[in-house]
């Protein structure tokens, strides 16, 4: 098994946090890391003890959720919440930050923002990074890697192939099923 960088790491677990996201539009997660350690995390969701978008639909506004907070937001605040400096971190987050998001994360004085997905990138948001001397670094990121059923996936898919060969699937009606697994898993059969 290849092993992942650090920075893959870290927009792993941004990506775990991601699953915790209460948003039926979009689900982030971030995570801000200090010398190679996490110092807190966040999802974009409702305030404690409101209602979720998952539980009553979104709150659109200007056709923005109103509802949540973003994740980075939410890491951010964990920060100020628990007293832990973010002066000098890194933030890893799933989607490019919005403009407010943006203004935050350079108030806090995050050194480095790391991105996997491009998400409405704003040209002054990325302005603003720039003339405050905030590192953007686009990390592309294999959400397979964090599959924790993957094996158990690729071993029914395996056999299937195998049975629709055992029993005269012609080669060429096989290939394409063969040919999407590969894909899929990102091997080859």
């Amino acid at each position: 098994m290849e092993r992942i960088t650090w920075d893959q790491f870290f927009m792993a677990q941004s990506h775990l946090l991601a699953l915790r996201s209460t948003c039926t539009r979009l689900a982030v997660g971030a995570t801000v890391v200090r010398d190679k350690r996490i110092i807190a995390g966040g999802y974009n969701g409702s305030i404690t003890g409101d209602e979720h978008c998952i539980e009553k639909g979104c709150y659109v506004v200007d056709n923005h959720c109103v509802r949540t907070v973003h994740a980075e937001m939410n890491a951010l605040l964990q920060c100020a919440k628990y007293g832990t400096p973010t002066k000098g971190a890194d933030l890893y987050v799933t989607h490019f930050p919005c403009l407010p998001c943006t203004k935050s994360i350079i108030q806090a004085g995050i050194e480095r923002v790391c991105y996997a997905t491009d998400y409405k990138n704003n040209p002054y948001a990325q302005e603003l990074f720039e003339k405050a001397g905030v590192t953007v670094v686009h990390v592309p990121f294999d959400e397979r890697k964090i599959d924790f059923l993957r094996d158990e996936k690729l071993a029914l898919y395996t056999e299937m192939l195998h049975e629709l060969r055992e029993n005269g699937l012609p080669a060429e009606k096989l290939l394409p099923y063969e040919q999407k697994v590969s894909a899929l898993f990102g091997i080859k059969l």
